[in-house]
């Protein structure tokens, strides 16, 4: 673009946390580049301000699914089918930056589909790619963000149709899987008993090689979705750093409690009409609940830890928000009103 060569460049790189895809853009670095152009030398410095970031992002990708299951005369499980369509982040990538042709399969939009640890005799799962003129980019846990909502809501619907309890029917599908069920039961053991007027929602979820189950405790005031308490139980294999790794499930359930219960993007005539926290909310010191992390001991090779938190968070949610009401939440965020 500028036709400087690599030896005449300088990369100053701040020690700084994950920016979860953002980061991996460069359109930031092709503005200040073309400014510095035109500027015959001058020092530049660019600065979005967060009406530009929000208006101007990569945006997570739109996404839908549709379930179906089989079950036989004992409540057992015989089918299951899955059918999803979103947009491909790997693709708009790969053009975006590289200027390369987009197109082929992409596995982030099955992740968290297709590798279920769930045990079904038969099972289908499809996906189809549906291009979108708006710019996706990778949102913290990418293609396991949505589809946990998907199936982890899934379960619980499944279970309601069989007769059995949703923590003993995800017993029953994970028999084979012990890693699985030590963070299902130390979950459960943690959380305990729900307070009178709350209700435990449960979720379990593997990604990036982690294993995490959540268990989150709602409540509902006049209509508004309240989430007092997330209990986490994660195996990523050896605890390298314990601490951190309590850190960043903190963290996880926050982010992925706002993009719950508020984050929104919508668009007007091609433009998008969020443009900073007053009409785009994130969760506030006031509304975060306790989180609370099980670290499982193991002897497995350490693995991903940045993300796995995240995906159980909308449907462990979801799934307490139908005990108390009765009413199943299909879409996100999730709302009462």
């Amino acid at each position: 673009m500028a036709g400087v060569g690599k030896e005449h460049v300088t990369v100053h790189v701040t020690y700084l946390g994950g920016g979860f895809g953002r980061r991996l853009e460069i359109d930031m670095v092709a503005q200040a580049v073309a400014i510095a152009m035109a500027a015959a030398g001058a020092p530049v410095q660019v600065i979005w301000s967060r009406e530009e970031d929000t208006t101007h992002d990569m945006y997570r990708p739109a996404a839908l699914a549709r379930f179906s299951a089989s079950l036989d005369g004992n409540g057992q499980v015989i089918g299951f089918d899955c059918k999803s369509a979103s947009g491909s982040i790997t693709q708009q990538v790969i053009k975006r930056t590289f200027g390369l042709p987009s197109g082929g399969p992409d596995k982030t939009t099955v992740e968290g589909e297709f590798d279920l640890p769930y045990e079904f005799p038969n099972q289908r799962i499809a996906h189809v790619i549906a291009p979108t003129p708006v710019p996706i980019g990778y949102w913290r846990s990418v293609g396991h963000s949505h589809n946990a909502f998907f199936t982890e809501s899934f379960i619980d619907e499944i279970a309601l149709a069989a007769g059995k309890n949703e923590v003993v029917f995800r017993r029953e599908l994970l028999k084979n899987h012990p890693r699985h069920l030590a963070v299902l039961d130390a979950a459960l053991a943690k959380a305990g008993s729900a307070p009178a007027g709350r209700a435990h929602g449960v979720a379990l979820h593997q990604s990036f090689g982690s294993i995490v189950a959540e268990v989150a405790e709602v409540s509902i005031n006049a209509r508004n979705i309240v989430v007092h308490r997330v209990v986490c139980a994660v195996d990523c294999g050896i605890a390298v750093n314990p601490n951190l790794i309590a850190q960043q499930m903190e963290s996880a359930v926050i982010f992925g409690l706002s993009a719950a219960l508020f984050g929104e993007i919508t668009l007007q005539d091609g433009k998008v009409q969020q443009d900073n926290f007053s009409n785009y909310p994130v969760v506030r010191m006031h509304q975060a609940p306790l989180v609370e992390t099980v670290i499982i001991a193991s002897t497995e090779a350490p693995e991903g830890i940045g993300e796995p938190g995240l995906p159980p968070v909308a449907p462990a949610v979801a799934n307490a928000i139908f005990k108390l009401t009765g009413t199943r939440l299909r879409s996100l965020p999730l709302r009462l009103t």
